[in-house]
C-alpha cells in the first residue's frame, strides 16, 4: 500500500465518507431497509479509494448501520428515529427525522440552538447542510446562536473503552480526536457565514462540563426540544493504525429522540417538555461548564 493510500485510508477522507453516509442514514435520505449505493459508486462519488470505502462499510457495520453481504450489497438497518406527538412530526411519511426539524428552524431569522452531547458529530454534518442551503440562497437568517456544552476534556469517561482494558487511553484519544475534528468544523462553517456576510451575526459558544452525557439534548428556537439517551453497545472498531479491537461504545446517531414543541398552553406536555430541558440546559451551562 502507497502513502497516498495509506493516508486516504487512515486519515480525513474515512471519516469524511463515514460521517457523511451516517448523515444520510439518520435524515432518511437512505430510509431503513434501503440499499447503499454500490462500492464503485460510492467511490466514484466522494472521490476516494475502494479500500476507503470498504472500511467506511465494516465501520457501520460494526456500529449496526448496516448489513453487508457478499453480493448482496449493504442494506441499511438502522436510522436516526424520532418520536413526535406534533402535527407536522407524525404526518411525515417516513416519521420524523432530525434533518427536517433542524431545517425548519433555521428557516426562522433568529435561529438558536442549545446543545448537549458526547461529541459534535452529527451536529456537524447537520450544520453543513443548513450552510449549503444559505449559500445557495434558499433561507437566510440573520443570526445563528449556538451553545454547546460537552464533556471534560480531563474527565475519565466509562466510553468508550477498550473491552477489559480500561487503562488503555487509545479509545480516549479516538473520542477526542472526533470531537476536535467536529468542532472545529462547526466554527469554520458558521464563522464563513458570517465572514462572507451571509449572516450578519454569528455567535458560537462551546463549553465543558464534569458530567458524563447519558443522553443527548436539542433545543432549536426555545420553542422545540429533542432529548434522547445514549445506547451503550459492545462492538468492534478498527483504528487508524489498522488493528481491530473490541470496545463498549455508545450511539448517539442511532438513539430513538423524543420531540416536543410549546404550543402556548403552559401546562401542556410539549410546553412543560421544552421549559424543563431548557431550563436544565441553563443550570449546567451557567453553574458547570466551562
Amino acid at each position: 500500500m502507497d502513502a497516498q493510500q495509506s493516508g486516504d485510508v487512515g486519515g480525513r477522507e474515512f471519516h469524511r465518507v463515514a460521517d457523511d453516509l451516517r448523515a444520510r442514514m439518520a435524515n432518511g435520505t437512505y430510509p431503513l431497509k434501503s440499499y447503499l449505493p454500490s462500492q464503485r459508486d460510492l467511490a466514484e462519488e466522494y472521490g476516494v479509494s475502494r479500500d476507503t470505502v470498504q472500511r467506511v462499510l465494516r465501520e457501520l457495520a460494526n456500529e449496526g448501520w448496516i448489513e453487508s453481504r457478499q453480493g448482496s450489497g449493504s442494506r441499511v438497518v438502522k436510522t436516526q428515529r424520532i418520536q413526535s406527538s406534533t402535527p407536522r412530526g407524525t404526518r411525515v411519511r417516513h416519521g420524523a427525522t432530525l434533518g427536517p426539524l433542524l431545517s425548519e428552524a433555521f428557516e426562522q431569522p433568529d435561529v438558536t440552538l442549545d446543545v448537549y452531547t458526547l461529541t459534535s458529530e452529527s451536529l456537524d454534518a447537520h450544520i453543513r447542510l443548513q450552510a449549503e442551503r444559505i449559500h445557495g440562497g434558499s433561507i437566510a437568517p440573520q443570526h445563528i446562536g449556538l451553545r454547546m456544552i460537552l464533556p471534560s476534556e480531563e474527565l475519565n469517561l466509562p466510553y468508550p473503552q477498550l473491552k477489559g482494558n480500561k487503562d488503555d487511553d487509545r479509545m480516549r484519544s479516538r473520542l477526542q480526536d472526533i470531537t476536535n475534528r467536529h468542532t472545529a468544523s462547526l466554527r469554520s462553517v458558521l464563522k464563513d457565514l458570517r465572514t462572507e456576510k451571509l449572516v450578519p451575526s454569528v455567535d458560537v459558544q462551546i463549553r465543558h462540563a464534569p458530567l458524563t452525557p447519558t443522553f443527548k439534548l436539542y433545543v432549536f428556537n426555545g420553542t422545540e426540544a429533542l432529548h434522547g439517551p445514549y445506547e451503550v453497545i459492545q462492538r468492534q472498531i478498527e483504528l487508524d493504525d489498522g488493528e481491530e479491537v473490541t470496545a463498549v461504545d455508545v450511539l448517539g446517531l442511532g438513539a430513538t429522540l423524543t420531540h416536543q414543541v410549546k404550543d402556548g398552553d403552559p401546562n401542556s406536555p410539549g410546553t412543560v417538555f421544552v421549559d424543563t430541558w431548557q431550563a436544565w440546559f441553563e443550570s449546567v451551562w451557567t453553574h458547570l461548564a466551562e
